[in-house]
């Protein structure tokens, strides 16, 4: 895939595709992109390949659906499949948390990473999105080890255990609250875990000191607070718009 013009792949079905556009472009506005387009095709059978060529199973041989490739200036990008899992299955993690699940894409590749009754807590705040989650969930057989909680994720965090409980956590939600997420996140992440936060790249506007964008602001505030966290040690991997990779320090 060119390094210049990473992409995303979004699943949807049963819905207009006026909405799927809509959809698409609200969320890459939201993440302050300045342009972006889509480009929507009709798949049916088993299996479609994302735009990191990874194969994935989406539909039965029997379902027809609609799948988004959103570009988002040119360079919005995603961690892929065999990251995430790879990641979750590398850590023998059972206890994992995401932070913004969405559609469900990136909690079904925690969740087939766990170990033998591996649970996976999914926090997010739509209910429209994450119903096509729970279909997805159920088509793959993970139902049985992701749980959801809907509403704002501090508050779900905040009212965890404060006790050391999470062998994995990703983070990929409102660029604003990444802070916030992060605070109640670590703490709850046991030493030698694996924490994941995406998108610290902001399409590579956080080295421009003069770029005032808030959601900027905010990603680079994060970026400069956790790599000064004594508690991890932490790597941004150039994979798609940046994934930060930070250990828990025993």
């Amino acid at each position: 895939m060119d390094d210049h013009a990473s992409r995303i792949d979004q699943e949807f079905t049963a819905l207009p595709l006026r909405e799927l556009a809509d959809a698409a472009l609200s969320q890459a506005s939201s993440l302050g992109a300045q342009h972006a387009d889509f480009r929507a095709e009709r798949i049916r059978g088993q299996q479609i390949s994302l735009s990191d060529g990874t194969p994935q199973t989406l539909f039965d041989a029997d379902d027809t659906g609609l799948a988004v490739r959103v570009i988002v200036d040119g360079t919005w990008g995603f961690a892929s499949a065999v990251d995430l899992t790879a990641d979750a299955a590398a850590q023998a993690a059972r206890q994992a948390v995401e932070v913004g699940t969405f559609t469900g894409y990136s909690s079904i590749c925690i969740a087939r990473g766990l170990a033998p009754a591996g649970h996976l807590l999914c926090c997010d705040i739509s209910e429209e999105w994450t119903s096509v989650a729970r279909k997805y969930w159920e088509k793959a057989g993970l139902s049985d080890r992701i749980e959801l909680r809907l509403g704002p994720a501090i508050d779900t965090l905040r009212s965890l255990p404060d006790e050391e409980m999470f062998d994995l956590a990703f983070i990929d939600a409102d660029k604003g609250g990444y802070l916030g997420y992060w605070r109640e996140v670590v703490p709850r992440v046991r030493p030698g875990g694996l924490i994941m936060v995406d998108n610290t790249f902001s399409h590579g506007r956080v080295i421009d000191a003069g770029n005032d964008n808030p959601l900027v602001i905010a990603v680079r505030d994060f970026n400069d607070h956790a790599a000064a966290d004594d508690r991890v040690d932490l790597v941004i991997v150039p994979i798609g718009d940046g994934l930060t990779l930070a250990r828990k320090r025993d």
